[in-house]
């Protein structure tokens, strides 16, 4: 089973064929189909080739799911003396994906 690691939006995720990965944000309409071409690592399953940086001729193609947005996180601050209190949430977004090719160059 052929594999590879790519980086999207500063991280890093394994990508094989049929998985779905939650990525941040990307544009386009869920139907669309992304490349990407920072492919860290490779494999097909035999021979594995690490990339300096990236893997030359490797690539992931993927179709958007959907968009969405994570669970909310609480941010609170706080000093000790001073009164000081701040809660503020968070949520991230969120772009679904499957992955639909991955060749390992």
């Amino acid at each position: 089973m052929s594999y590879a690691i790519f980086k999207a939006a500063g991280k890093q995720f394994r990508a094989e064929k049929g998985l779905t990965v939650k990525v941040p944000s990307l544009p386009g309409d869920p139907g669309s189909k992304v490349t990407f071409e920072e492919i860290l690592l490779s494999s097909d399953g035999e021979k594995i080739r690490a990339g300096q940086p990236t893997v030359k001729g490797a690539k992931v193609v993927a179709e958007i799911v959907r968009h969405g947005r994570d669970k909310k996180i609480v941010v609170f601050k706080f000093k000790r003396r001073g009164n000081y209190r701040r809660k503020t949430g968070h949520r991230q977004g969120f772009t679904e994906i499957t992955i639909t090719d991955v060749k390992v160059g």
